[in-house]
Protein backbone atom coordinates (compact mmCIF):
# COMPACT_ATOMS: atom_id res chain seq x y z
CA UNK A 1 0.00 0.00 0.00
CA UNK A 2 1.27 3.49 -0.79
CA UNK A 3 0.27 7.09 -0.08
CA UNK A 4 0.15 8.33 -3.67
CA UNK A 5 -3.48 9.45 -3.60
CA UNK A 6 -3.29 11.24 -0.25
CA UNK A 7 -0.04 12.96 -1.30
CA UNK A 8 -1.57 13.96 -4.65
CA UNK A 9 -4.44 15.80 -2.97
CA UNK A 10 -2.12 17.42 -0.43
CA UNK A 11 0.06 18.72 -3.29
CA UNK A 12 -3.09 20.12 -4.89
CA UNK A 13 -3.80 22.13 -1.75
CA UNK A 14 -6.24 19.88 0.09
CA UNK A 15 -4.94 20.05 3.65
CA UNK A 16 -7.40 17.65 5.32
CA UNK A 17 -7.99 14.42 3.36
CA UNK A 18 -10.31 11.81 4.91
CA UNK A 19 -10.77 8.21 3.75
CA UNK A 20 -14.13 6.54 4.46
CA UNK A 21 -15.40 2.96 4.24
CA UNK A 22 -18.08 0.73 5.76
CA UNK A 23 -18.74 -2.82 6.90
CA UNK A 24 -22.06 -4.61 7.15
CA UNK A 25 -24.12 -3.76 4.09
CA UNK A 26 -24.81 -7.42 3.28
CA UNK A 27 -25.74 -9.08 6.60
CA UNK A 28 -29.31 -9.95 7.56
CA UNK A 29 -28.84 -8.80 11.15
CA UNK A 30 -27.11 -6.14 13.21
CA UNK A 31 -25.85 -2.64 12.43
CA UNK A 32 -23.87 -1.17 9.58
CA UNK A 33 -20.62 0.55 10.59
CA UNK A 34 -18.57 3.25 8.87
CA UNK A 35 -15.17 4.69 9.72
CA UNK A 36 -13.35 7.88 8.76
CA UNK A 37 -9.56 8.07 8.76
CA UNK A 38 -7.04 10.90 8.50
CA UNK A 39 -3.39 10.18 7.76
CA UNK A 40 -1.02 12.89 8.98
CA UNK A 41 1.74 13.23 6.39
CA UNK A 42 3.26 16.39 7.88
CA UNK A 43 5.74 14.48 10.05
CA UNK A 44 9.10 14.03 8.35
CA UNK A 45 10.07 11.09 10.54
CA UNK A 46 7.40 8.43 10.20
CA UNK A 47 7.03 6.06 13.14
CA UNK A 48 7.89 2.38 12.92
CA UNK A 49 4.21 1.54 13.45
CA UNK A 50 3.30 3.70 10.46
CA UNK A 51 5.79 1.91 8.22
CA UNK A 52 4.42 -1.43 9.38
CA UNK A 53 0.87 -0.34 8.57
CA UNK A 54 1.91 0.68 5.07
CA UNK A 55 3.25 -2.83 4.55
CA UNK A 56 0.27 -4.67 6.03
CA UNK A 57 -2.84 -2.62 5.22
CA UNK A 58 -5.15 -3.77 2.44
CA UNK A 59 -8.83 -4.40 1.79
CA UNK A 60 -10.20 -5.90 5.02
CA UNK A 61 -11.82 -8.75 3.04
CA UNK A 62 -8.33 -9.96 2.08
CA UNK A 63 -7.25 -10.26 5.71
CA UNK A 64 -8.06 -12.92 8.29
CA UNK A 65 -9.84 -11.87 11.51
CA UNK A 66 -6.55 -12.23 13.43
CA UNK A 67 -4.69 -10.09 10.90
CA UNK A 68 -7.39 -7.40 11.08
CA UNK A 69 -7.25 -7.40 14.89
CA UNK A 70 -3.46 -6.98 14.87
CA UNK A 71 -3.63 -4.14 12.35
CA UNK A 72 -6.40 -2.44 14.36
CA UNK A 73 -4.25 -2.56 17.50
CA UNK A 74 -1.39 -1.10 15.46
CA UNK A 75 -3.63 1.69 14.12
CA UNK A 76 -4.52 2.69 17.70
CA UNK A 77 -0.81 2.98 18.58
CA UNK A 78 0.19 4.95 15.47
CA UNK A 79 0.36 8.72 16.09
CA UNK A 80 0.03 9.59 12.39
CA UNK A 81 -3.42 7.97 12.20
CA UNK A 82 -6.61 9.49 13.60
CA UNK A 83 -9.99 7.84 13.17
CA UNK A 84 -13.62 7.71 14.22
CA UNK A 85 -16.36 5.17 13.60
CA UNK A 86 -20.14 5.10 13.91
CA UNK A 87 -22.88 2.45 14.06
CA UNK A 88 -26.34 2.71 12.54
CA UNK A 89 -28.80 0.15 13.88
CA UNK A 90 -30.86 -2.44 12.02
CA UNK A 91 -34.02 -0.51 13.00
CA UNK A 92 -32.81 2.58 11.15
CA UNK A 93 -31.67 0.39 8.23
CA UNK A 94 -35.24 -0.93 7.98
CA UNK A 95 -36.62 2.59 8.19
CA UNK A 96 -34.42 4.39 5.61
CA UNK A 97 -32.85 1.47 3.61
CA UNK A 98 -29.31 0.11 3.74
CA UNK A 99 -27.73 2.62 1.34
CA UNK A 100 -29.04 5.65 3.22
CA UNK A 101 -28.12 4.01 6.55
CA UNK A 102 -24.58 3.48 5.25
CA UNK A 103 -24.36 7.12 4.20
CA UNK A 104 -25.68 8.16 7.63
CA UNK A 105 -22.97 6.07 9.35
CA UNK A 106 -20.35 7.69 7.09
CA UNK A 107 -21.59 11.21 7.84
CA UNK A 108 -21.63 10.48 11.57
CA UNK A 109 -18.07 9.11 11.52
CA UNK A 110 -16.84 12.16 9.59
CA UNK A 111 -18.58 14.49 12.07
CA UNK A 112 -17.04 12.62 15.01
CA UNK A 113 -13.58 13.01 13.49
CA UNK A 114 -14.20 16.71 12.83
CA UNK A 115 -15.21 17.22 16.45
CA UNK A 116 -12.37 15.09 17.82
CA UNK A 117 -9.68 17.00 15.92
CA UNK A 118 -11.48 20.36 15.63
CA UNK A 119 -11.02 20.58 11.87
CA UNK A 120 -12.97 20.68 8.65
CA UNK A 121 -12.15 18.19 5.88
CA UNK A 122 -11.31 19.52 2.41
CA UNK A 123 -12.04 16.28 0.55
CA UNK A 124 -13.55 12.87 1.35
CA UNK A 125 -12.25 9.74 -0.41
CA UNK A 126 -15.13 7.23 -0.54
CA UNK A 127 -14.85 3.55 -1.37
CA UNK A 128 -17.18 2.51 -4.20
CA UNK A 129 -18.98 4.50 -6.87
CA UNK A 130 -21.65 6.39 -4.91
CA UNK A 131 -21.10 9.72 -3.20
CA UNK A 132 -22.35 10.19 0.34
CA UNK A 133 -25.73 11.91 0.27
CA UNK A 134 -26.47 15.06 2.30
CA UNK A 135 -22.78 15.84 2.75
CA UNK A 136 -21.68 19.31 1.70
CA UNK A 137 -18.00 18.44 1.28
CA UNK A 138 -16.06 17.69 -1.91
CA UNK A 139 -16.00 13.91 -2.50
CA UNK A 140 -14.05 11.55 -4.72
CA UNK A 141 -15.38 8.02 -5.18
CA UNK A 142 -12.87 5.24 -5.84
CA UNK A 143 -13.93 1.77 -6.99
CA UNK A 144 -11.98 -0.80 -4.96
CA UNK A 145 -10.56 2.11 -2.98
CA UNK A 146 -10.07 -0.18 0.02
CA UNK A 147 -7.40 -2.00 -2.01
CA UNK A 148 -5.79 1.12 -3.51
CA UNK A 149 -5.88 3.98 -1.00
CA UNK A 150 -4.24 3.74 2.41
CA UNK A 151 -6.77 5.79 4.41
CA UNK A 152 -9.73 3.89 2.88
CA UNK A 153 -8.03 0.53 3.56
CA UNK A 154 -7.58 1.50 7.23
CA UNK A 155 -11.23 2.63 7.39
CA UNK A 156 -12.35 -0.73 5.99
CA UNK A 157 -10.30 -2.61 8.61
CA UNK A 158 -11.57 -0.47 11.53
CA UNK A 159 -15.19 -0.86 10.37
CA UNK A 160 -14.89 -4.62 9.98
CA UNK A 161 -13.19 -5.13 13.36
CA UNK A 162 -15.70 -2.96 15.21
CA UNK A 163 -18.69 -4.64 13.57
CA UNK A 164 -17.34 -8.12 14.30
CA UNK A 165 -16.85 -7.14 17.94
CA UNK A 166 -20.43 -5.88 18.08
CA UNK A 167 -21.83 -9.08 16.57
CA UNK A 168 -19.81 -11.26 18.95
CA UNK A 169 -21.24 -9.24 21.85
CA UNK A 170 -24.76 -9.62 20.45
CA UNK A 171 -24.26 -13.37 20.11
CA UNK A 172 -24.28 -13.59 23.91
CA UNK A 173 -27.73 -11.97 23.99
CA UNK A 174 -29.05 -14.12 21.12
CA UNK A 175 -27.01 -17.35 21.48
CA UNK A 176 -29.18 -19.60 19.35
CA UNK A 177 -28.39 -17.63 16.16
CA UNK A 178 -24.58 -18.05 16.54
CA UNK A 179 -23.77 -14.52 15.39
CA UNK A 180 -20.21 -15.09 16.63
CA UNK A 181 -19.69 -17.48 13.70
CA UNK A 182 -21.34 -15.76 10.72
CA UNK A 183 -21.63 -12.15 12.03
CA UNK A 184 -25.13 -11.91 10.58
CA UNK A 185 -24.18 -12.66 6.97
CA UNK A 186 -26.55 -14.97 5.03
CA UNK A 187 -24.51 -18.16 5.40
CA UNK A 188 -26.09 -21.61 5.18
CA UNK A 189 -25.93 -21.93 8.99
CA UNK A 190 -27.54 -18.53 9.56
CA UNK A 191 -30.35 -19.20 7.10
CA UNK A 192 -31.04 -22.58 8.75
CA UNK A 193 -31.21 -20.98 12.21
CA UNK A 194 -33.33 -18.11 10.91
CA UNK A 195 -35.80 -20.60 9.41
CA UNK A 196 -35.84 -22.65 12.63
CA UNK A 197 -36.29 -19.81 15.14
CA UNK A 198 -37.64 -16.94 13.05
CA UNK A 199 -36.22 -13.39 13.12
CA UNK A 200 -34.77 -11.91 16.32
CA UNK A 201 -35.05 -8.28 17.43
CA UNK A 202 -31.82 -7.43 15.60
CA UNK A 203 -32.67 -9.00 12.24
CA UNK A 204 -33.22 -6.58 9.37
CA UNK A 205 -36.94 -7.02 8.68
CA UNK A 206 -36.72 -5.20 5.31
CA UNK A 207 -34.19 -7.70 3.89
CA UNK A 208 -35.87 -10.29 1.64
CA UNK A 209 -34.73 -13.55 3.35
CA UNK A 210 -35.99 -12.19 6.69
CA UNK A 211 -39.13 -10.67 5.18
CA UNK A 212 -40.01 -14.02 3.57
CA UNK A 213 -40.11 -15.67 7.00
CA UNK A 214 -42.48 -13.04 8.33
CA UNK A 215 -45.20 -13.56 5.74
Amino acid sequence: MNLQTEKKYLREGFKVVIGVDEAGRGPLAGPVVASAVIVNLASKNQSQNFQELLNKARDSKKLSPKQREKIFELIKKTPEIQFAYSFVSEKIIDKINIEQATFLAMRKSIQKLEKKLNLKPDIILVDGNRKISQLNILQKTVIKGDDKIFSIALASIISKVMRDKKMIALSKKYPRYHFEIHKGYPTKLHLQLLKKYGPSEIHRKSFQPVKNLMN
